[in-house]
């Protein structure tokens, strides 16, 4: 599963010009489910990102998390986020989970947004959306499930 993380201060999703999710300071999520990704998985991708310390305390540092600032999330299930770039010019999606098992890993995660306590909006599976934000910082931040048991290096 992997995960585009955007600090904003507020974001859309409108499909067909119809405002589908919005909010105001927070984080959107562009989500992309792998093939062979579970439930486990999202709710642990979930709570990673919910308890990530990316927004300023008082002194500015990045000490406070989107639960500790009650701030909100937008879910937006994007299956491009796993495209395989390395052959050719036009990119492959082989590595990215089918709908009928992306979708409910999608709302598994939104749904451990909600359980954590953040507000959480999202878009419409498989739609043709629109997503509108203003990102904060800019912070944007990648996240890999595969990756996050990996050690450290240095």
């Amino acid at each position: 599963m992997r995960v585009v993380l955007q600090r904003v201060t507020q974001a859309s999703v409108s499909v067909d010009g119809e405002t589908v999710g919005a909010i105001g300071p927070g984080l959107l999520l562009l989500v992309g489910v792998a093939d062979g990704d579970d439930e486990a998985e999202a709710r642990r991708l979930a709570g990673k990102c919910a308890e990530m310390r990316i927004f300023p305390d008082a002194e500015g540092r990045f000490n406070l998390s989107l639960l500790e600032t009650g701030g909100e999330a937008l879910v937006v299930s994007q299956f491009t986020l796993l495209a395989d770039v390395r052959r050719g010019r036009r990119p492959s999606f082989d590595a990215a989970a089918r709908p009928e098992v992306a979708e409910p890993l999608v709302e598994a995660f939104a749904e451990e947004l909600r359980r954590l306590g953040a507000g959480t909006q999202t878009g419409r599976f498989g739609a043709k959306m629109a997503v509108e934000l203003v990102n904060d910082g800019p912070v944007t931040i990648v996240i890999d499930s595969a990756e996050l048991d990996r050690p450290r290096r240095g």
